[in-house]
């Protein structure tokens, strides 16, 4: 057995670190939704996120997310699909998830796109890579507009706005100039005003560097070790 989290008494103190970086910014607090990587939690904990009042589940790996949904039936829980993901499981994702946030190639734009309704998009960010990082997926920023353009031939896909995972540091500071290029970027493409690409948020921030990346215009943050521990699922 793992030992239990405090989900709820986590969630308190992120929802006060949201609150002041929002305050530094601008903001309303409201306008930050926190999704909770449960990749690696299991069923109950993902249940006492739920209890806590988050509703945004995020998970990196099809065929364990399709299993934990299954044991779950919140009717308020919002799938999102946060990892790198292979044409060939698309299918599984359109069908079963809310949010990707990870396009970065047509290929898979194109698979997801032919199992969708258009009349019910799959909500994408397209996933960046800011720092250059090789290790990190996404596009290079240059390629970015070219292809949000071509996306418009896949109706059943809404640009909702961009990701980036910055390089891991301890100094969260070190990284504001990766969220604030990003917000740039979005900022660039919005004012294209693509029907298809409204590209209004911003997927950036984990549990070491959330509040920088809040003070530079995140919208999403992906939030694990810092609200619901790892239990190291394997």
């Amino acid at each position: 057995m793992y030992p239990s989290v405090n989900v709820e008494e986590n969630f308190m103190d992120i929802r006060h670190s949201i609150m002041t970086a929002c305050e530094k910014s601008g903001r309303a607090a409201s306008s930050v939704r926190v999704v909770a990587v449960t990749k690696n939690v299991g069923v109950p904990t993902i249940h006492r996120v739920l209890a806590a009042g988050i509703y945004d589940i995020g998970e990196n790996r099809v065929d364990t997310a399709l299993e934990k949904m299954s044991a779950v039936t919140h009717n308020k829980a919002v799938w999102h699909f946060i990892g790198s993901l292979q044409s060939k499981k698309a299918k599984h994702v359109a069908s079963a998830f809310t949010y990707i946030h990870s396009l970065d190639r047509l290929r898979l734009a194109q698979a997801l796109d032919k199992r969708l309704d258009q009349h019910c998009p799959l909500k994408c960010f397209v996933q960046v890579n800011v720092s250059g990082e090789k290790t990190k997926a996404g596009l290079r920023p240059h390629e970015v507009k070219d292809f949000i353009a071509a996306l418009a031939d896949f109706p059943s896909l809404q640009i909702v706005g961009l990701m980036t995972m910055a390089p891991f540091v301890r100094n969260a500071e070190e990284v504001r100039p990766v969220f604030r290029a990003l917000r740039l970027l979005r900022d660039d493409i919005q004012s294209l005003q693509l029907s298809h690409a409204p590209c209004k948020a911003l997927s950036m921030g984990m549990s070491n560097d959330y509040q920088v990346a809040i003070e530079e215009g995140a919208t999403f943050i992906r939030l694990g070790t810092s609200l619901v521990g790892n239990e190291t699922l394997r």
